[in-house]
């Protein structure tokens, strides 16, 4: 040879060079490495205003998400009733909850009653279509898609079939959960909370089923806007529960598909608000924004008892449109923190003379 080397010594040379690419690739024994497979569990969903438990486990894992699209007729309010597109058969759909690093093997069926296909969007998603392209479901299927949730944070899911706009309007829209790595703090009570705004041909308080008006839906004049799917969802028998002293999450989505939600609770002040559903926080909010396909985490401690109202802050929507719901509180009055009224009297007119 030319350069001297023997062959003996190029073998010698091969040899090591093929041994380092096995260390590098860290395969020294001629098997690939592979890491240890991820746990498996069934995701638990929950119907509106429940929320799953929180993550205890330290490590991700592989969830497997089954929901079921349901197109059903349900009550809208008093005497109105609607025909709901929805998933897990409520309006919003079943909350989600995953922990950030966990890959989601994501199940979508849509019964065999319904009428059209359906899909989800998951705004926790990275990748086309945030799941709309993998999950195209006629009725009486099923489709199947993977993803790995890279980000935490609270998601607004929905339905992204044309035409949209009427999916969502129908009621196709939810929120899933992405929990950090590190959970989040304990608190007393968390509830599932989502504005949505709904178009129907009848006026407001019009009886029996009312269908969905398209030229409504375009000009963004609803009829209803509701928390959790029907006005008074959250009042009543449904309303939320605590007890004085008591830290209350709420995790609050706007489903829209138009309106912007000017989120406000009577009352209270939210000690921390996670605006627009992501990590950071702002201290002592009245009122929080949260936008069409957009969410919240807002925190407060229910210090005195009473009825305090959640609304939306475009107030007419409230009174007029059905934006109104209760959390109760029960506990012992504290004087020193709210008295209620005082004093109710006449007030005399002033005498003449009298500034």
């Amino acid at each position: 040879m030319k350069s001297g080397l023997t062959s003996h010594t190029v073998l010698k040379q091969l040899a090591g060079g093929i041994a380092l690419a096995f260390i590098l690739s860290g395969c020294t024994t001629g098997k690939a490495t592979t890491e240890a497979p991820l746990p498996v569990e069934q995701a638990q969903l929950t119907a509106p205003p429940l929320v799953p438990p929180p993550i205890s486990r330290k490590g991700p894992a592989k969830v497997v998400v089954d929901l079921e699209m349901v197109e059903q007729e349900m009550r809208l309010s008093d005497g109105v009733t609607y025909e709901f597109w929805t998933f897990g058969g409520t309006v919003p759909g079943s909350f989600i909850r995953i922990r950030e690093g966990d890959t989601v093997e994501f199940h979508l069926k849509n019964r065999h009653d319904s009428h059209v296909a359906h899909n989800i969007d998951l705004h926790a998603v990275t990748g086309t279509g945030g799941g709309a392209e993998a999950t195209f479901t006629l009725p009486g299927h099923k489709t199947q898609f993977t993803f790995k949730a890279l980000n935490p944070g609270l998601y607004v899911y929905h339905c992204a079939m044309a035409p949209v706009g009427m999916h969502i309007a129908n009621g196709m829209y939810g929120l899933i959960l992405v929990e950090p790595e590190e959970g989040l703090p304990p608190v007393d009570r968390e509830y599932y909370v989502m504005q949505g705004d709904f178009y129907t041909e009848g006026g407001y308080g019009e009886p029996g089923l009312q269908p969905f008006s398209l030229e409504k839906a375009v000009d963004e004049h609803p009829t209803y806007v509701v928390f959790n799917g029907s006005e008074g969802a959250l009042t009543g028998d449904g309303a939320l529960t605590a007890d004085a002293g008591d830290k209350v999450r709420l995790f609050v989505g706007n489903g829209g598909p138009n309106l912007v939600s000017s989120f406000h609770v009577i009352g209270e002040i939210f000690d921390r608000v996670f605006y627009e559903g992501g990590s950071k926080y702002q201290e002592n909010v009245q009122t929080t924004l949260i936008p069409a396909g957009g969410a919240a985490m807002v925190e407060f401690t229910t210090d005195v008892p009473g009825n305090f109202i959640l609304v939306d802050h475009s107030i007419f929507r409230t009174f007029n449109k059905g934006a109104l719901g209760i959390l109760s509180v029960d506990g012992e009055v504290k004087p020193e923190i709210y008295t209620g009224q005082q004093f109710s009297g006449e007030y005399p007119e002033a005498e003449a003379g009298d500034q």
